[in-house]
């Protein structure tokens, strides 16, 4: 039951699952299983619902929820009602939080605190998790109508840029369903019918979206799980025979260092990592424990998202993000934006319908007009023809997967009286690919120790954007023309 087109519309694959697999399992959370019959009909009351409200075809509606049930209704309602959904990290702090709602002009939110319900209900309404979510989908009436679909918005992803505060990448129907068809015609698929699918990556982030599509479009199961324990996890992947595994580095390294990793795997048929590059130690290792390869991935939200794999590859290697799927054009391309010259570095710069529509509210800085945009990232081919990334034009931290952007994190620290200045680096940590550091400098007479730097940035920032360490200096480098110099910061620290 794979999609054929891309150009319908992302609540339409609930609707064809339910036809298809009326009492097949959509959704296991902890004791609770969706089948896709009662899926659809909450999508569709949750649709009805938000109708009700007076919401028009085009409005924003936030979704600021973990991995439950809740969510994948909230969000499919979202789309079957025509509406916009922007994901929102339930771990973001209240600004992180106002900032998304004033930037994207949600009329409403999807929340599972009180606390938020009360203090952002003058920028939007509030339907909280639980009982008035089930009233929502209640509502009575006649079957909503598939939405346009097509070019028209389906998500507001909010992602990380070099500078200034996060941007909103604008992912049409049109884009994440020909991503769906790109990866569908990979081989092995990554996601069938008969696959459990566990799905413990955040659904607010890009890779987790496009995994709970991948199930709807197959009519397969996935695995809600909310927090990521390894031991925990293990158990669960072993209890419901899960199939397919979509993890990021730091759960692979945490699942390779568990005995019973090898016996926990015996249900697996693929397991995939994406958000960050898998240390080749833990990939060899996981090997060893499973028999099993990891299989990596490249892709970035503005790509919706995946862009190579080394499913694609003849023999996938370390460190390789292997090949481009179907349908997606790339080449690498040199500093004077002409090719690159045999085995030199390039920015990677693609092509394909999987493209986002630009930037918030505008469409600003999207694909050219021959439909190609440029990454950032930094790429080079090796022999066998798979792509190996070098660096990252981009000053982006991905700590777990996540991207983290330093001038967020500097603006906070700024703000601390006895701050004068803030640059932040990205190094390296065994355990989430990266971690934020920042280095200080007190203004005179400022008194603040590391801890206190670290607590305040955490009453601004998602935790995954904090410092996990801050340095006081006495001064820091700077350029010619009086910026700070992270080139000189870099090598200092090193």
């Amino acid at each position: 039951m794979t999609i054929n087109s891309p150009y319908g519309d992302l609540a339409a694959l609930v609707r064809a699952s339910a036809a298809a697999r009326p009492d097949h399992p959509a959704l296991l959370a902890g004791n609770t299983t969706v089948t896709w019959r009662q899926l659809e009909r909450a999508v569709d009351g949750c649709a009805r619902g938000l109708l009700a409200r007076g919401l028009q075809p085009g409005d924003r509606v936030a979704v600021q929820l973990g991995n439950t049930p809740d969510l994948v209704v909230a969000l499919f309602g979202t789309l079957r009602a025509g509406l916009v959904a922007v994901p929102v990290n339930p771990g973001a702090t209240l600004p992180e939080l106002t900032r998304a709602l004033v930037d994207s002009g949600a009329r409403l939110l999807f929340s599972a605190s009180d606390v938020e319900r009360e203090q952002v209900s003058s920028l939007a309404d509030v339907v909280a998790a639980g009982p008035a979510l089930d009233a929502l989908v209640a509502t009575p009436g006649d079957p909503v109508p598939d939405p346009a679909g097509g070019e028209h918005l389906a998500l507001v992803l909010y992602t990380s840029g070099t500078s200034g505060r996060p941007r909103g990448a604008m992912l049409s129907h049109r884009a994440l369903l020909a991503n769906l068809a790109q990866t569908a015609a990979i081989d092995p698929p990554t996601v069938t019918a008969d696959d459990v699918v566990l799905l413990v990556v955040p659904l607010f982030h890009v890779y987790g979206l496009s995994t709970l599509f991948q199930v709807a479009s197959t009519g397969a199961t996935a695995l809600l799980v909310e927090r990521f324990d390894a031991a925990g996890t293990l158990a669960q992947v072993r209890q419901h025979e899960v199939t397919t595994l979509v993890g990021a580095p730091p759960m692979y390294v945490a699942w390779s260092m568990l005995t019973d990793v090898g016996d926990a795997f015996s249900s697996v048929r693929v397991a995939l990592s994406g958000a960050a590059p898998l240390p080749a130690a833990v990939l060899a290792r996981m090997l060893d424990l499973t028999g099993h390869h990891v299989f990596e991935g490249y892709g970035l939200t503005e790509t919706a998202p995946v862009l190579t794999t080394t499913l694609m590859s003849e023999a996938a290697t370390p460190d390789s993000i292997g090949r481009p799927v179907p349908g997606v054009d790339l080449r690498l391309v040199a500093e004077d934006g002409g090719p690159v010259e045999d085995d030199d570095p390039g920015e990677i710069v693609v092509r394909g319908a999987n493209l986002f529509s630009g930037y918030w509210p505008d469409g600003a800085d999207g694909p050219d007009a021959e439909g190609w945009w440029a990454t950032g990232d930094v790429a080079v081919t090796d022999a066998n023809g798979d792509l190996h990334l070098v660096d990252r034009r981009r000053e982006l931290i991905l700590v777990s997967g996540f991207n983290v952007y330093p001038r967020e994190v500097e603006d906070v620290l700024l703000r601390h009286e006895a701050v004068a200045e803030a640059a932040v680096l990205g190094v390296p940590d065994p355990h989430t690919g990266e971690a934020v550091r920042a280095v200080v400098v007190l203004a005179p007479g400022g008194q603040a120790t590391e801890q206190d730097l670290i607590a305040f940035a955490a009453r601004s920032l998602a935790r995954f954007k904090c410092p996990s360490s801050v340095e006081i200096v006495e001064g820091l480098p700077h350029t010619a023309t009086g910026k700070i110099s992270k080139a000189r910061l870099r090598e200092e620290q090193s």
